[in-house]
């Protein structure tokens, strides 16, 4: 049974994980959906604008806040292994560090970057918008599932 400072620790991984899924579905269902009805030029401004914002405070706490929490939960699992839950949680860590946090820095920021360097106006910025369009969402997928995931985990390691 996990319980005490672990049993915290845990508690906040899975809420953490959980809202993060959240703000990725968000973002998959309905976000880029109304972006992408817009013309290039007004969706990729925008996009600017929302990545812009994304890395501030508040989503940031969550997102890194739920990466930290991952990374002390991993090491704190280790030390205590094979206690019951270890095998969930070694998995929903991985699962928010590798397919959220590591497909975030991988593939969702460098689109972000190269889409901030397009001219909107262009030809080019046009098409480049509807690539991007469909590949951030595509690893926005990903990356949303692989934190319900670990929400999941997390979960089921308390039950």
């Amino acid at each position: 049974m996990i319980d005490g400072p672990y049993f915290v620790l845990t508690l906040l991984g899975a809420l953490a994980c959980g809202l993060t899924a959240g703000a990725f579905a968000a973002f998959s269902t309905f976000v880029m959906r109304g972006l992408a009805a817009l013309p290039p030029a007004q969706g990729i401004a925008a996009m600017n604008s929302v990545n812009v914002t994304a890395v501030g405070p508040a989503f940031m706490a969550v997102f890194l806040g739920a990466t930290g929490l991952c990374a002390v939960l991993a090491v704190v699992t280790f030390v205590l292994w094979p206690d019951e839950g270890t095998v969930e949680l070694l998995l929903g860590c991985a699962l928010h560090i590798v397919g959220s946090f590591g497909v975030t820095v991988a593939a969702n920021v460098p689109r972000n970057n190269a889409l901030a360097k397009v001219d909107p106006e262009s030809a080019e910025g046009a098409a480049y918008w509807r690539t991007y369009v469909r590949e951030w969402t595509a690893w926005n997928h990903v990356r949303g599932t692989a934190s319900l995931g670990a929400a999941a985990c997390f979960i089921v390691a308390l039950t």
